[in-house]
């Protein structure tokens, strides 16, 4: 094993040489020939020709170029051995080509924007085989795939794994037919052995689980209820007439003979995608190779080039044209700002974003911070909540549950008691509500508890976010970002209890679910004369991301008051801009694009039903032209003579960095698009939606819908006769729930849009 892995090294490395050395012989013929040609003869902005370019950090290109960028038809050789053979598009891969790595490996079939999305197949260099749809670099939709070790699988897939109906067949000629989810055997489906026994029932996590029927090759068949869990199974041996052998009746030794292991050939998996391969040309003066040096030394007045290797290393090259200060005085002018300029074909600036730099968000509460004790009592309260021993749970909970009175308090003296330990603050009195439902909910949600208790109850101490919300609520974020606590009044934390049994079956019925997701329901008493009562609701943070937040918007599809009061100076990724601060709309691939209008119809469908008004849509923009500026810190790299080395470490970092970005994206958290900028003519009451100019960004984006507590109570129909003689109904928050959900959905279907 050692021998053919050293010797497949060996193969990589001489790819490597080869590939690099050829890339140089070539640059350097086409320098030595080169001439300066009469200025009439020179292509101008617009026109399409052929051309060979030798890049300054060793790659090479040939073929179809206009505006100084990859055009048409092209070939790009990477000095690690990578190579793309297809259509470009201003300077991307877009349309047919083909992408071979070094070590054999090749896709071909559709690109877009630079990702394998659409029809492809990739063949592995272990012989795996892929054909079927792709998007965004993952398996997504039909698709058959065949595996080096003879197994097959023909089905839908979802985000890189099975997901949906397929079948599974092993090279002994086992197979399964039914649903999938997240690439496991999951939901209703049948398992057929070579011998002809076969199991017809439910699945999870890839092993029977509920009902099901178990048959023999000669008609005999055992029903009940299967589980891993041996005090789970219960059921009934019916043996067959012409049964000549005699059968197990103990379904046990069923289980452990037939339906215990099922071993999924897991493929081979890409490690470094085309697209984490693609350059920016911006910047690049390739009509003057002369002019062009490579810095070792990281300045980071100059525009950086990260550029990944099939190997996982990251090389950060600096290119700057001796001829040109600008980007020297951009750097001196932005001090303190992130700058992003967009040009067009002709190299024209389009616009001039700046960005102040990310900062935490709210005060962290330390000592003589006036909730110090709460937050105290709270951590407190979730370490005993969470680690107080229960039971294992089914997702199927009975309706008692959810009863409202379904709560547990628990004393907490500062001496400490049988069941709580001894604390520095004052005597308090802690609630859980619906303690059942919540533990069930972080289990759906996919929460560790030892993770959520050392986020939140961990030594490091909450953040308070500088000021209330409009309700009153306080707002409390974990150090790791990760949860945000909400205080609550008494009236939200009702609507919450009233709508607990829909939502957990909304949630549950729909993975997608751009609802707030919801953890953990409390309260504090504080024995003593004040009896005060703090209640708060345990949330996920829209924005927790490795991704730096450049611009945030709180959208409701209303005007009346919906714009922030304050100099543009001032406003950071901190600061929530409302809908008339919007001058964006977000284009979403198709298949995005599809998912996230289903969804939003049917979380406002949830909403409607459960009498839900005034919730908003949450959006978070990171521009990604800006990620070259803070995915690197001086002196983090080395200045050696090669540019491409990395400390080990810093290596498999970022290896595992770009793997798990691309694992986890999903609708409205880590997904790419493209924001394109939008201006209003006269006053924007006048046009909630401003016209598309033209200039595009690409951003990864983030969006759930948040603050679905408030129901249409007589306060807020109050609230809406009120503001109607004043302004335009239409226009003011508080309407019907039916009113809020059409107006929500056409307001959003507007800003959202299928990128075509």
């Amino acid at each position: 094993m050692y021998k053919e892995y050293a010797g497949i090294v060996k193969a990589w490395e001489a790819t490597v040489r080869k590939t690099q050395h050829s890339a140089k012989k070539r640059a350097n013929s086409i320098f030595a020939a080169m001439s300066v040609a009469p200025a009439d003869d020179e292509p101008g902005p617009g026109e399409l020709h052929h051309a060979e370019k030798a890049i300054p950090n060793g790659d090479f290109y040939t073929g179809q170029w206009m505006d100084n960028m990859p055009h048409g038809h092209g070939k790009y050789l990477w000095t690690d051995g990578c190579m793309y053979v297809g259509e470009w598009y201003k300077g991307k891969t877009l349309g047919k080509g083909k992408f071979s790595w070094p070590s054999g490996a090749t896709y071909e079939g559709d690109f877009k924007s630079g990702y394998m999305d659409g029809k492809g197949t990739y063949t592995g260099s272990s012989g795996d085989t892929y054909r079927g749809c792709w998007v965004m670099n993952l398996k997504h939709g039909q698709g058959t795939q065949n595996y080096a070790n003879g197994d097959y699988y023909e089905g839908e897939w979802r985000r890189g794994f099975q997901d949906g109906q397929g079948r599974y067949q092993w090279k002994n000629e086992n197979h399964y037919i039914g649903q999938w989810k997240n690439g496991k055997i999951n939901g209703n489906g049948t398992m057929i052995w070579n011998n002809g026994n076969r199991y017809d029932g439910c699945w999870e996590d890839g092993l029977p689980k509920g009902n099901g029927t178990f048959r023999w090759a000669d008609g005999s068949c055992y029903v009940g209820v299967w589980s891993k869990d041996p005090t789970e199974q219960t059921g009934t041996f019916y043996p067959s007439d012409s049964s000549e052998t005699e059968m197990s009746s103990d379904p046990q030794e069923i289980f452990a003979e037939y339906l215990n292991d099922f071993v999924l050939c897991s493929g081979e998996r890409i490690l470094i995608y085309p697209s984490q391969k693609m350059i920016s040309w911006s910047g690049l003066d390739l009509d003057s190779p002369q002019k062009q040096t490579i810095s070792k030394k990281g300045n980071d007045g100059n525009r950086r080039l990260r550029r990944t290797s099939v190997d996982g290393k990251v090389s950060n090259s600096s290119f700057e044209s001796l001829n040109d200060g600008s980007n020297e005085a951009s750097s001196r002018n932005g001090i303190g700002t992130h700058q992003l300029q967009d040009l067009d074909s002709k190299g024209k600036r389009q616009s001039n974003l700046r960005f102040q730099p990310a900062k935490r968000q709210g005060i962290t509460i330390s000592k003589g911070h006036k909730n110090y004790e709460l937050m105290l009592n709270l951590q407190l309260g979730i370490r005993h909540s969470v680690g107080r021993p229960a039971p294992a749970t089914s997702l199927d909970l009975k309706s008692s549950a959810f009863d409202p009175k379904e709560k547990v308090w628990t004393k907490f003296p500062p001496e400490g008691s049988k069941y709580t330990p001894p604390h520095q603050s004052s005597d308090f009195r802690w609630k859980d509500y619906c303690p059942v439902v919540f533990r069930t909910l972080r289990k759906l949600f996919k929460v560790d508890p030892a993770d959520y208790m050392l986020s939140i109850c961990g030594n490091d101490a909450l953040r308070e976010l500088s000021s209330p919300g409009k309700s009153g609520s306080f707002f409390y974020l974990t150090h790791d970002d990760r949860y945000m606590i909400k205080t609550m009044r008494k009236a939200e934390v009702k609507v919450l209890l009233r709508m607990l049994p829909a939502y957990y079956k909304h949630v549950r019925s729909f993975e997608n679910t751009l609802v707030t997701k919801f953890y953990g329901l409390h309260c504090v008493r504080l024995t003593g004369t004040s009896q005060k009562k703090v209640r708060f609701v345990i949330m996920g943070n829209l924005f927790c991301s490795e991704y730096t937040i450049h611009r945030r918007f709180d959208l409701k599809g209303s005007s009346h008051g919906r714009i922030t009061d304050k100099p543009e100076a001032e406003i950071d990724g901190t600061t929530t801009l409302k809908d008339l601060d919007l001058n964006y709309i977000f284009r979403l691939q198709k298949i995005w694009f599809q998912e996230f209008c289903r969804q939003v119809d049917k979380d406002c469908d949830f909403l409607e039903q459960e009498r839900i008004m005034d919730y908003s849509l949450l959006v978070g923009l990171h521009f990604q032209e800006t990620s070259y500026r803070e995915v690197s810190t001086p002196g983090s790299h080395h200045s050696g003579s090669n540019p491409d080395y990395e400390a080990d470490g810093q290596l498999r970092a970022d290896k595992e960095q770009d793997s798990a970005r691309w694992a986890s994206i999903s609708l409205g958290i880590n997904l790419p698009a493209r924001a394109e900028r939008t201006v209003r003519q006269g006053e924007p009451e006048a046009q909630l939606v401003g016209e598309p100019t033209g200039e595009l960004y690409d951003v990864i984006i983030f969006f759930g819908i948040i603050d679905i507590l408030q129901d249409y109570d007589i306060s807020k129909k109050l609230e809406h006769a009120y503001k109607s003689f004043q302004y335009d109904p239409s226009s003011i928050s508080a309407v019907d729930p039916k009113q809020y959900s059409k107006r929500f959905r056409d307001f959003i279907f507007r800003i959202f849009v299928e990128d075509t």
